[in-house]
């Protein structure tokens, strides 16, 4: 099985930037496309962001040209830059494999509230 484990969420004002990082335990990272979620209150869960294992990536339109996918295989570990933050861009933030999605497997996630 494969633990994921997000952080680096926190407050930041409008307009800010955060990093979140995606930390996996396991040896199925590399070779599994990633992908980071977001859940805000009385909402669905939605895709943000995804990274093949060949680098290529996809995002929701909502956030195109302000957040960016990036993966380190040799950390095991998937980054989400987050800029030019909007309040609704406020949710817990989830990182997950297709499979994980798929299957309901979901880790703690991490918090990003955007607010004045």
């Amino acid at each position: 099985q494969v633990q994921l484990v997000e952080s680096g969420g926190g407050l930041v004002q409008p307009g800010g930037s955060l990093r979140l990082s995606c930390a996996a335990s396991g040896t199925i990272f590399s070779i599994n496309a990633m992908f980071w979620y977001r859940q805000a209150p009385g909402k669905q869960r939605e895709l943000v962001a995804g990274i093949t294992m060949g680098g290529g990536t996809n995002y929701a339109e909502s956030v195109k040209g302000r957040f960016t996918i990036s993966r380190d295989s040799a950390k095991n570990t998937v980054y989400l830059q987050m800029n030019s933050l909007k309040p609704e861009d406020t949710a817990v933030y989830y990182c997950n494999t297709a499979y994980g999605a798929t299957n309901d497997r979901w880790g703690q996630g991490t918090q990003v509230t955007v607010s004045s």
